[in-house]
């Protein structure tokens, strides 16, 4: 199926007589006639569900979308986008190993890898993504167990180069995993330039509306963790908590998602409510046409912004002459996403003023849905931060980051020019 098909029917095929939308199985529980059939449940020697906190089936189905989607092989729903890149990580990694993430990737990201996991034992080196390849080898270490990176970063704006990294994390015998929430699989397929691993947050275009907070994570099932088993010891070594069960010698392609689910969320239970998947699902339906609408407003609203004396500078890589525009075309030729970077002239408190006189183009912590908003990150999510502490971060003090939304591109434009007028 082509994207647009595999948006809407990918993941759930009803029978005949069956409702024709996915139903939500709201139900913590499943029962089963014998002892001896649920014993294979928890031994994974059968297929089934049992209890929600590890797999259910409207969830499974909304990950075998996206799954298809992004051209993997197994999937898996998360809590949240946070949690997604947790396990994602935490799947491959334990006290006293390393891994490599790209030090563009969003806050809530990099706060989670440099100071909460650190915590943990696992120890994650930030990286200009932008440094030649064997300036960035150096960074690898023996016990360096994974490459991360975000597609389009939040919330600078700039475009990861996988094919780079990919050749980076294989030459070194670990996984490339990477952040594809901002591009989705309808602009950027990932896999397709040897990245390993995809996770999302599902809370932003794949939901579309704001409505439900969500992760998701997509194996492609091309990384041989046995040729590297000195490395995965969780994925190439028995199983002491499932009887001695080895992931990557009894399920191939599928021991990376497998080991996710029958561990990590077993024992951490960071589930995405039915509910919530099937809000995902329905959000997922209309994907394609919002992607669409999303990046031509976004172009539309770069180019004016681009023309005003007032601004400063924009960053948006569908732009020609931005400095991320070839990388953008070859990565995702049919257009990025549609949030974008800018500053007013004037610093902070010029950005505080034009952003408090907007009308509907509306000032939140969230990003990425159907309704155009901003954020300055300075005034808000870096706060705490001085200017010389958000430069370290990559975060320009003046940089606002704008979620171009579906509505009127005339109108988005009319509300960011008369703000402009009023500083």
């Amino acid at each position: 199926m082509k994207i647009e098909t595999a948006c809407i029917h990918e993941g759930y095929t009803p029978k005949q007589g069956e409702p024709r939308q996915l139903p939500v199985y709201q139900s913590t529980t499943f029962k089963y006639d014998t002892s001896d059939y649920m014993g294979k449940l928890f031994d994974l020697e059968a297929e089934g569900y049992f209890y929600t906190r590890l797999q259910n089936p409207t969830n499974d189905a909304v990950a075998a979308k996206i799954c298809a989607m992004e051209g993997g092989v197994a999937a898996m729903l998360t809590s949240s986008g946070q949690a997604a890149n947790f396990y994602a990580i935490f799947n491959i990694c334990e006290a006293g190993d390393h891994f490599i993430a790209s030090s563009s990737i969003y806050g809530g990201t990099y706060n989670l890898f440099g100071v909460t996991m650190r915590k943990m034992g696992i120890e994650c080196t930030f990286v200009d993504q932008t440094l030649p390849e064997e300036e960035l080898a150096k960074y690898f270490k023996p016990n360096t167990k994974a490459v991360f990176g975000e597609t389009i970063t939040n919330p600078t704006c700039t475009i990861f180069d996988f094919e780079k990294f990919a050749r980076l994390a294989h030459g070194h015998g670990v996984p490339l995993i990477v952040d594809n929430t901002f591009a989705t699989p309808v602009n950027c397929r990932p896999f397709d330039f040897g990245v390993d691993i995809v996770t999302h947050s599902t809370t932003k275009y794949m939901d579309g509306l704001g409505v439900s907070v969500g992760g998701c994570i997509v194996d492609s099932g091309n990384f041989d963790w046995m040729a590297h088993a000195e490395k995965f010891p969780g994925l190439c070594t028995p199983d002491d908590s499932y009887h001695g069960i080895t992931y990557a010698e009894r399920f191939g392609k599928g021991a990376y998602i497998t080991k996710a689910t029958a561990q990590l969320m077993r024992d951490l239970g960071s589930i995405q409510a039915p509910q919530n998947a099937f809000y995902l699902n329905l959000g997922l339906e209309t994907l394609a046409v919002r992607m669409e609408r999303h990046c031509a407003n976004a172009l539309a609203v770069a180019r004016f912004l681009k023309s005003q004396d007032k601004v400063a500078w924009v960053h948006y890589a569908d732009l020609e002459g931005d400095e991320y525009h070839d990388l953008a075309k070859k990565y995702m030729p049919k257009g990025t996403c549609g949030v974008l970077a800018f500053a007013v002239k004037g610093g902070r408190e010029k950005a505080i003023k034009f952003m408090d006189s907007l009308k509907f183009v509306s000032i939140v912590t969230h990003v990425a849905d159907a309704k155009s908003c901003l954020l300055h990150p300075a005034s808000h999510t870096h706060r705490q931060l001085t200017d010389e502490q958000l430069i370290e971060a990559g975060v320009a003090p003046d940089l606002i980051r704008l979620s171009v939304g579906i509505e009127s591109a005339d109108d988005i434009i009319a509300d960011l020019k008369q703000a402009l007028e009023l500083i």
